[in-house]
This record gives structure tokens, C-alpha cells and sequence, in this order.
């Protein structure tokens, strides 16, 4: 039994020339076989697992179930019964940006952000002091992570020493305007960092494109860039700019930023300082299932060498509004089947990563519990507000209460479990014990963040 939809309707084979292809000499029943008995997949394997097999077009639904129970009873072995959440804020600093990836309608050009430009570009930036207001607030009702991922505005800079660099240099090729350009001035990154880290909060920003941002320029180290970051409040580095860590399909949706290699640089170095790390693939749009099983591969890779990944996250490409949509680039994103068998696969060749999350924001409600029973255990955190994916066309929503948590996660016969960014502490909650709200941020008292 097949599903029609494969090969993805979204993206017709021929349309790129990739040298990646979902092709192999492997056979789906040895994958599967390798799979249930916890053995390392290779490369083959997981196109197998994930394609339900090359030796046949479309999703074979029967095989598809053979492959997502094969992930939850690792799931099982793994983590067991527990699902895990987080309470947390997103704080965007901006959304100006021109490095013009194809698949984000996040940013806005920076151009439309300078002082002297005439008309409404409806994004925004946020001051140091205006970034600490939100997050003290936040603090203050209880969450204590805050996840800070921004556009690449042409102002920021490091701290004042890079800033002077970028001052004095004459290459035109650094995305470099003075704050005094813009009608409001971002500050600096440690600014930034050292305005959000208060009251004990846990601060998660800096992907790797942004400490690319953050060095240009300069002969700095990856290393150097996340002490100085470190020692402004950072605590844990998200390993979102991932997209594809393939470089033939970053040269069609993101010409402009970092290439593969750089990335896990910068995740290397991350982990060099002390940083925590969290993986992520954004899938779905120009990609094949090579690409996808190629990217598992490199973050398997990453972990076998830093141990540093604290979880995996895989996020479903959403094109409405999208350039690559806009362009006639793709003509859709993932479909269920896909989905399900990202999140299975990912379980299974992931053997060093433990946590594999589901996201509601890219899947919904419904489908990101069905995850749950697919191989994810982490369910996201509260947001308070979500801006990328809203952008994006996503309609799931921009919060989730701790008291929908429960009772999502309690009627799939699971264990909700408040837990830290890293892991290191978790506390279950008695679904038939409410109010329920957090306990583990610095100022958090139970009382529920969300009505």
C-alpha cells in the first residue's frame, strides 16, 4: 500500500541536479532488522528507513508503521514513559536581516530599518534595556529560559572592540552600518545578552550564523567569540542555521549564509567553552531524503566527538509565505508520512542523541502528539511568543499552557514532566493536582503562565 504523494509533489526530482539522490544498494527489511535490534545505521539504512524503502515508489504505509513502532519502543528504551516541557520565552532582538535565505519570511530588509528610510516595514528592533524589560517580566511570572534568535542586523557587533574594527575597516563585504544609520540602535550582542540574563534565568541565543555575524571581520576564533559571549550571561547555544547541512541544497535556499563545514565549527566550539547545544533540521522544500539522512549523519558525527547535543529537533518547512513558495521554487511542504518517518528516523540513527522533540507550533497539536508515539519525547516549551514560523504561514499558534500540557500529554497515557533547559532537572506532575505552573525557574511558584 502506497501513498500517492511520494515522490513529494512539492519538489519534482528533476527539478534539481542534486548529486545526493534516494538511492541505495541496501534493502529496507535489513534497515528495519538493524534498526529493532539497536544496531548503528549507516547511511543506506536510514534512506531505507526513511524512503520505507528504494526498490519501490511512495510511502509504503505498512512499512512506515513498521518503522515508527521500531522508533518508539527505542524511545521507550530510552527515556521511557516521560514527556518532556519547558517553561521559556522567545525574545527576538530583530528582524532585520538581508542575508536572504529563500525559506524565511522572519526577516525584514535592513535597509527598511534605517533612520532615513520613508515607509512602514513592519518589523522591529529591541534596545538592551527594552529586551531586559521583557525578559524581568517574564521572570517574574515564572519561566526561566529564554530562547533569543534573531535577524542579522547590519549594527550589531560583538561588543565595542569588534565594533571599533568594524568601524575602522574598509571592506565593503561586512554587513557593517553604524547604530547612528538606524532609527533604533540594537546595541551589542553581549549588550544584549547581559540585558536578558537576569534573575538566574537561563539564557539559550547565538546560533552559529549568528556568532558568525558576531566575528566578521576579525581573525577571532569561534572559541574566542563564545567566551566573550559566555562571559556575558550566555549559557546554552541553540543549533538552529542548520537547515540542510548539505552544501548543494544550502546554495538554493541560503546562497548567503555559512556553509556546512563552518556550522559544525561553530558547534564545536561552542562545546569547547562549556556551552551546551541543542540540533536542529529544517525539512521539506528543495531537499530529498538523502540530504536528510547526510544531515542526521553529521550531527551523529558532531555528538560522537562532543557529547555536547542536549537534544534534536526536527522542523517541518512551512512555505506559505515563504520566498522559495512565492518563487514557484516548491510547490508545498512535507506531508504527514514524511513528518512521522523524520521524527522516526531521527530516534533511530540519532543512537547518541537522547532527546528527539515534537513541535506544535510546526505540526500542530495533533499531529505533534501523534510524534510522541514516533519517537519524540520533548514537547517544546510555553514560547509566550513565536514570530519565525508566524511569519512563515504557520496558523498553530505563538503559546501553550502548562495546564494544556497535562492534559495533552496525560491523555496519550504519558508522564508530563517540567524539566530544565539542559535536562538536569525535572519534576512530574500529578495530572489530578492542579493549578499547574512551573517550579524550577528562579521565581516560579506553580502559578500558571498561561490562562
Amino acid at each position: 500500500m502506497a501513498d500517492a504523494a511520494r515522490p513529494r509533489a512539492n519538489v519534482p526530482r528533476d527539478r534539481y541536479d542534486f548529486e545526493y539522490v534516494p538511492e541505495t544498494d541496501q534493502h529496507f527489511e535489513n534497515a528495519l532488522a538493524k534498526a529493532r535490534d539497536g544496531d548503528r545505521l549507516t547511511i543506506a539504512d536510514g534512506i531505507e528507513l526513511l524512503t520505507t524503502g528504494t526498490d519501490r515508489p511512495g510511502i509504503d504505509l505498512t512499512r512506515k508503521e513498521q518503522v515508527l513502532e521500531a522508533a518508539d519502543r527505542r524511545r521507550a528504551e530510552v527515556v521511557g514513559d516521560e514527556v518532556t516541557f519547558v517553561a521559556n520565552l522567545n525574545n527576538n532582538v530583530t528582524t532585520a536581516c538581508n542575508t536572504g535565505c529563500l525559506f524565511c519570511n522572519f526577516k525584514d530588509r535592513s535597509d527598511e530599518f534605517l533612520a532615513d528610510h520613508d515607509g512602514d516595514h513592519g518589523g522591529f528592533t529591541k534596545t538592551p534595556a527594552a529586551s531586559r524589560r521583557i525578559v524581568r517580566g517574564a521572570v517574574e511570572r515564572g519561566i526561566y529560559e529564554v530562547t533569543s534568535v534573531s535577524g542579522l542586523h547590519p549594527a550589531l557587533a560583538l561588543d565595542d572592540e569588534h565594533r571599533e574594527i568594524l568601524e575602522a575597516s574598509e571592506r565593503g563585504d561586512l554587513n557593517y552600518k553604524p547604530p547612528e544609520a538606524y532609527d533604533v540602535d540594537p546595541g551589542t550582542y553581549c549588550e544584549q545578552l547581559a540585558a536578558m540574563s537576569v534573575d538566574g534565568v537561563h539564557l539559550h541565543s547565538m546560533t552559529p550564523e549568528e556568532a558568525y555575524h558576531a566575528r566578521r571581520g576579525t581573525d577571532w576564533s569561534y572559541e574566542a567569540v563564545f567566551e566573550r559571549l559566555k562571559a556575558a550571561g550566555l549559557d546554552s547555544v541553540p543549533g538552529t542555521a542548520a537547515e540542510i547541512l548539505v552544501d548543494e541544497v544550502r546554495e538554493v535556499i541560503c546562497p548567503g549564509k555559512i556553509r556546512s563545514a563552518e556550522w559544525v565549527e561553530a558547534m564545536e566550539a561552542a562545546a569547547a567553552v562549556g556551552l551546551p547545544t541543542t540540533a536542529t533540521i529544517m525539512y521539506g522544500h528543495v531537499d530529498n531524503e538523502a540530504h536528510r539522512v547526510a544531515h542526521l549523519d553529521v550531527i551523529r558525527d558532531l555528538q560522537d566527538r562532543t557529547g555536547n547535543v542536549t537534544e534534536f529537533v526536527p522542523l517541518s518547512f512551512v512555505h506559505p509565505d515563504t520566498p522559495l513558495y512565492d518563487r514557484g521554487m516548491v510547490d508545498g511542504g512535507a506531508s504527514r508520512h514524511e513528518d512521522e518517518l523524520m521524527i522516526a528516523v531521527s530516534r533511530l540513527y540519532l543512537d547518541n542523541v537522547d532527546h528527539v522533540q515534537s513541535s506544535w507550533v510546526k505540526y500542530g497539536d495533533e499531529q505533534a502528539l501523534k510524534m510522541l508515539s514516533c519517537g519524540a519525547d520533548d514537547f517544546m516549551g510555553t514560547i509566550l511568543s513565536e514570530e519565525i514560523t508566524k511569519r512563515a504561514g504557520g496558523g498553530f499558534g505563538e503559546a501553550r499552557s502548562f495546564a494544556e500540557y497535562v492534559e495533552m500529554i496525560d491523555a496519550v497515557g504519558r508522564v508530563p514532566v517540567e524539566r530544565s533547559t539542559d535536562y538536569e532537572q525535572r519534576r512530574r506532575i500529578d495530572p489530578e493536582d492542579p493549578p499547574f505552573g512551573p517550579h524550577l525557574g528562579p521565581k516560579a511558584d506553580g502559578t500558571p503562565l498561561v490562562e
